[in-house]
Parts: structure tokens; C-alpha cells; sequence
């Protein structure tokens, strides 16, 4: 598969195919299939009863309620997606959960939207009118340059007004130590004093780091070393086709390569360590390993938005399929990369109204500049993921691996989650639909060590840009973690405000005694190459995530 293409097409072409099979299977079928019929003839000689939900922005404009056409179009689509609903119902009755039919009846809803064409929409229509045809031509524009270089999907920001290293990543600080595989870099303290301990900050693989510092006033790591603690951060580089070798011994190797930089340089004798995403999954292997050595290196550790249980529901099951498995296995083995577009893609159709169809009308049909927003660049910009360590992405995905002692091996040892036994630190998003909150709430009955459990409000990476301040920011925590979720959350107490302050005080806690701050210039064993935010952050390679206006 070539880095232009924008979706991984055989393994989509099969999902969509054994998921619309089974949904057509049975008397269901031919229940839903005459029920619309009927409705249809009821729409055609009597009122509309069905209207959309006022909620609904794609049926904001006032045509959809006034006219006669456009409200019995858009009952007739409500009712097809009623019964697709009826369908998936149905199906899951008889045979539980179905994520592969759940993620193609989602698609479908989406894409047959009336809203989508030209023809029915009505807000699109008046807008061309007003513009005298101009929204068009600027429409069609757009829909050819996302044709000519963004894998045909449409953009959803405007990659060239926000710069890395300009206008977001500037948290001062330098590099000071690269390799191969990543730059360390260590943030300039803010404060007279900062805390003994460090904070070594691990970003997943997934992704640049600098979602953990965007626009000043909107960043993870300026915040962290205005509370006084001297932070770290391991910046990943993008790997290509010859780095498909790099596996997951190499990255839990380069944590602790980092601890151990870190450790030196500060004169600590342990280190406190926040994984985010997949970078937490890393973390819990590297944890694993220090705990069977009795190595006391990471003092605490902070697991955010990470799903190390991998049996609970997801859309990203709709995936499972033992034959998509093998085909995603046998692209990445292939092509050396799973690389950014593809990744991008499969993320983009779970939530096919919120980040495809929504650009759709807004650039496509209304002719819109797509918007300058600092998350939507990040994501925008993304990076590819070396095969080796996809393949065993894929092993603790479809074999429940981490949850499993002994079934998976870091750095010569077996992974046995229930031997750690440091503090935690573990986050969940309520609208998460990468790592369900659930999910990740296993993880604190994974670990043996004292664990505190906070859920966030927002989705999968606004949870994590966070910053306090946001007057609809909530946090859930205190319940005991020994019980299960569900149980969890009707004892625990919701707070107004950013998890990231909780965060602090619980870090702070842990994190020693103040000590004079001093330049990371100037503490030894590091050696400043570059100002923050580096190199590998800029590194493009041959493909890139869709999304961003070139």
C-alpha cells in the first residue's frame, strides 16, 4: 500500500462486507425492509411524525422544520437509521457485543446523511446563493486539493497557521540527549525551586509529543514545571521503512535509558514517570521489569488515558476480525510503517460526524477555509508506526497479552502487571471512544501498588488538554478502586475543575524535598544540542496523518 492511501482498503472492504452480511441476515431484515416501505408511503400522503432532534446541528436549519420536502427527507433518513439501530439490536440479542457490525452501521448512518450533498442541505444551498455561486467554486477547490494531497479526505484545520516551535511546543527548554530513536529534552525551571525528584514524561509512539504542550496557557508540560517539578520528556522520532525492526524491547529500553540520564543529571536516585496513551502501555512493561529486578528506579507513575486490559468493549474491536488482524500484520510487515494516513483514517470513521462529514460541509459544500485550532494541527500531524512494534500491538490487542502473566516478554521479563507494586496515578476520559473509561479503570486492579483513580470528562485527548481554568471541566475520583467501575463511580465525588491540579498536589506529595532549580545547561552529564523542542519533532519522513490544508 502506497503512503497515499488514505484508508488500509482491504481490510475496510472486509469488514464492511462481513459486517453488512450478517446484519442482512434473517426475518429482521425483512421486518425493517417492509416497515420503511410503509413509511415511506405514510410520509408520501400524510403528516411527518418523526423529526430530528434539535440537538442535532445537522438539522439546524429551519427548512428541515418548515418545509413539507425537507422534513419528510429527513424523517425518512431518521427512520432508516432507526432501523439499523433495530438491526444491530437485534443481531447483539442473539449473539452479544458486535463491534465490526456497530463500527459499519455507525459508518453507514453518517454517510447517508441527507446533509452530505448539495441537494439536501439546505443551509449549504442559501449560502451559495447569497455568494452568488461563489461558496462553490471556493468548495470545489478544496475538495480537489484534499483529492491532490490529502488522500481524499476532507481537511479539518489549516496547517499553516500554527507553527511547531513558533506558536506551539515553545515551553522553553533544550535537548540534551538524541539517539536513533529519540531526544530527550529537559524544560528550563520556572521557579527558584524545584522539587528533587524529576519527572521523566513518556508520549505514546502514536503521534508527536507536543499535544502535551500546545499554545502557552494550554500545556501539559508548562504546567507541570510551573508546579516546581523539573519535567523531561522523551520525544519519539518518526520511523521509516528501514527502522521497522524498532520493537517494543527497543522503546521500553529508551525509557529507561532516559530514567537513567534523568537520574544522572539531576543526582536523584529514582524518578517519577507519567506514560500517556500507548506511551503508558510502555511504561507498565518497563515498571514490570524494574519490579522483578527489585530496581526501585521510578519512585511513582502516572498512567493517563492507557488500557492495558484490552477485553473491554471498544469500537476499535470492530478490527478484531482474526482475518484483519492478519491482513494489518502482513501491510505492516510489508510496507516496514503503518504509516500516519492510514492510522489517521481508521481513527477519523469512528467518529465519522464529528471528524469527516462535518469538513465535508463546512469545506466542501459551504466552501469554508478549514479552522486554526491547536489539537486538530497536532492531530493533523501525525507519524507512522514501526512494524515490529505494531505486530505486538496487534498480539496484546487480539490476545489480551498484558493481562495475561507470563504470556508477552519486555526486556527478558515475562510480564506479570500484578508485581508492580508503586504508586499510581490512573486517568480515564467519560467520552473516551479509544480507551474506554472502564478500560482503563481495570488498570488500578491490574497493579498491586496503592492506586488513585481519576475520570475526566471530555473526550480522549481534550481530557488530556486540560487545563484549569475551563469553566466546564469536571473530574470523578476518591471511590475505592477495589470495586468494579460501575460501583466506583457511584461512590466517587465529582469536582469542578482540571484533573491536572488534583494531579499536582497528588505528584507533589511524591516527589521530595525543594532543591535550588538550576538550567539543564548546566547540570552534568547532559550535554544541550538544540533548543526545545528539537529535531525529531519536525521530522515530516514520506507520509503524514490527513486532516490539515497544505
Amino acid at each position: 500500500m502506497s503512503g497515499t492511501d488514505p484508508v488500509p482498503i482491504p481490510a475496510a472492504v472486509d469488514l464492511v462486507r462481513g459486517a453488512a452480511r450478517t446484519l442482512l441476515q434473517g426475518r429482521s431484515t425483512v421486518r425493517e425492509a417492509v416497515r420503511l416501505a410503509k413509511a415511506g408511503v405514510e410520509l408520501v400522503r400524510g403528516p411527518v411524525t418523526v423529526r430530528p432532534d434539535p440537538r442535532d446541528r445537522r438539522f439546524a436549519d429551519p427548512a428541515w422544520a418548515l418545509s413539507p420536502i425537507y422534513s419528510r427527507v429527513a424523517s425518512l433518513y431518521l427512520q432508516t437509521c432507526r432501523s439499523l439501530d433495530l438491526l444491530l439490536e437485534d443481531l447483539e440479542a442473539a449473539r452479544g457485543t458486535d463491534e465490526s457490525a456497530r463500527f459499519v452501521v455507525q459508518a453507514a448512518e453518517a454517510l447517508l446523511a441527507p446533509t452530505n450533498q448539495l441537494w439536501g442541505n439546505p443551509a449549504a444551498l442559501k449560502h451559495a446563493f447569497d455568494t452568488a455561486g461563489a461558496s462553490l467554486v471556493r468548495g470545489a477547490r478544496n475538495a480537489l486539493d484534499d483529492l491532490q494531497h490529502n488522500g481524499g479526505m476532507p481537511s479539518t484545520v489549516d496547517r499553516t497557521a500554527l507553527a511547531v516551535g513558533r506558536d506551539m511546543a515553545v515551553t522553553p527548554g533544550w535537548v540534551v540527549r538524541r539517539d536513533e530513536m529519540a531526544e530527550l529534552i529537559a524544560y528550563t525551571p520556572t521557579t527558584a525551586e524545584v522539587r528533587e525528584r524529576p519527572l521523566l514524561v513518556v508520549p505514546p509512539p502514536i503521534g508527536r509529543y507536543y499535544f502535551l504542550d500546545l499554545r502557552p496557557g494550554r500545556s501539559f508540560v508548562e504546567y507541570a514545571v510551573l508546579q516546581g517539578v523539573s519535567t523531561h520528556l522523551l520525544s519519539w522520532r518518526n520511523p521509516q521503512k528501514h527502522q521497522s525492526g524498532w520493537g517494543i524491547d527497543d522503546y521500553a529500553a529508551q525509557i529507561l535509558t532516559a530514567v537513567d540520564a534523568v537520574r544522572q543529571a539531576t543526582g536523584s536516585p529514582d524518578v517519577n514517570v507519567v506514560g500517556f496513551c500507548a506511551g503508558g502501555l510502555l511504561t507498565a512493561t518497563v515498571l514490570n521489569h524494574l519490579a522483578a529486578l527489585g530496581d526501585e528506579r521510578i519512585h511513582s507513575a502516572t498512567l493517563a488515558v492507557t488500557l492495558l486490559d484490552f477485553d473491554a468493549p471498544a469500537p476499535i474491536e470492530a478490527f478484531s476480525a482474526p482475518r484483519l488482524l492478519a491482513l494489518a500484520r502482513s501491510r505492516s510487515d510489508r510496507a516496514g510503517v503503518i504509516d500516519a494516513r492510514s492510522m489517521a483514517a481508521v481513527f477519523a470513521w469512528m467518529r465519522p460526524n464529528d471528524l469527516i462529514f462535518n469538513y465535508v460541509v463546512a469545506n466542501w459544500l459551504r466552501g469554508e477555509r478549514p479552522p486554526v485550532f491547536d489539537i486538530l494541527a497536532w492531530n493533523a500531524d501525525g507519524t507512522n508506526l514501526p512494524a515490529a512494534l505494531h505486530r505486538t500491538f496487534l498480539d496484546c490487542f487480539e490476545d489480551n497479552l498484558m493481562c495475561e502473566p507470563g504470556a508477552l516478554t519486555v526486556l527478558g521479563t515475562p510480564v506479570d502487571l500484578s508485581r508492580i507494586t508503586v504508586p499510581t496515578y490512573v486517568t480515564g476520559a467519560i467520552n473516551d471512544h479509544l480507551t474506554p473509561w472502564r478500560g482503563t479503570y481495570r488498570t488500578t486492579q491490574l497493579l498491586s501498588g496503592p492506586s488513585t483513580y481519576v475520570l475526566s470528562n471530555a473526550g480522549h485527548i481534550q481530557a488530556l488538554v486540560n487545563p484549569p481554568g475551563n469553566p466546564k471541566a469536571t473530574y470523578t475520583t476518591d471511590g475505592a478502586t477495589d470495586s468494579d467501575p460501575d460501583v466506583w463511580a457511584k461512590a466517587a465525588h465529582t469536582r469542578r475543575g482540571s484533573w491536572w491540579e488534583h494531579w499536582a498536589r497528588w505528584l507533589l506529595e511524591r516527589s521530595g524535598a525543594e532543591v535550588p532549580a538550576l538550567d539543564p545547561r548546566l547540570r552534568p552529564g547532559f550535554a544541550p544540542l538544540d533548543p526545545a523542542p528539537g529535531r525529531y519533532v519536525h521530522d515530516r519522513g514520506p507520509a503524514a496523518a490527513p486532516g490539515g490544508k497544505h
